[in-house]
């Protein structure tokens, strides 16, 4: 696997603390858009009380502080960290989550980036595997890097190394370096041995 100054071998990595505004701005449009499909259209034809629209209100600004707070709290526990032949990660604030992902077993990288995330600088790689390609929801998701590409490229060199040529991106195409054999000595030999006996035999019926 190639070195990479940013996302260095055996040593853990974080995302970008940008992840942090990216997820509380994607809470707020949430709440923002269900206030509008609920609340408003109730307050707009006096329907709700004037106190109980600002016990709403003021349970929205509460449920907003404690997200920020988690948030926060979740990102100090994320970690991501390549290896050699396997990727790890691990995360969670009150139930603990930590995995592995051999790259032999990678079928798909895909980069994501929304209108928020590109105004951070920031993307999320979604790592698909052949246990999880029957399903729409990746096994893990490389959240707000910078530099994914880079990233990217790092993971599909590795899904090669381990993956006899396969380039990860879940087409199927093995990628073969130019002056890499087709087969090794020994698999040549024994077919060339298999069609010397072939031969052999169609020889002898022409007889």
């Amino acid at each position: 696997m190639t070195e990479s100054d940013r996302f260095p071998r055996n040593i853990p990595f974080k995302p970008s603390e940008a992840f942090i505004p990216w997820f509380i701005i994607n809470f707020l449009f949430f709440v923002v858009l269900i206030a509008a499909c609920t609340i408003l259209p109730l307050i707009l034809t006096a329907d709700l009380d004037l106190y109980v629209s600002l016990a709403i209100l003021v349970g929205l600004i509460v449920i907003t502080i404690v997200f920020v707070v988690w948030t926060r709290l979740y990102y100090a526990t994320m970690f991501y960290e390549l290896h050699d032949d396997e990727l790890r990660w691990r995360r969670g604030v009150w139930f603990r989550t930590t995995g592995i992902v051999p790259y032999n077993r990678i079928t798909n990288l895909d980069l994501k980036q929304g209108p928020v995330m590109r105004w951070l600088g920031i993307s999320t790689i979604s790592v698909q595997t052949a246990g999880y390609s029957g399903q729409a929801v990746p096994e893990i998701r490389i959240e707000a890097i910078e530099s994914a590409d880079e990233l990217r490229e790092l993971l599909r060199n590795a899904v090669r190394a381990c993956s006899g040529g396969s380039d990860g991106t879940g087409t199927g195409v093995q990628v073969r370096a130019v002056d890499e054999p087709v087969a090794s000595t020994g698999t040549s030999i024994l077919i060339l041995n298999e069609l010397k006996k072939i031969r052999l035999l169609l020889e002898q019926q022409k007889k």
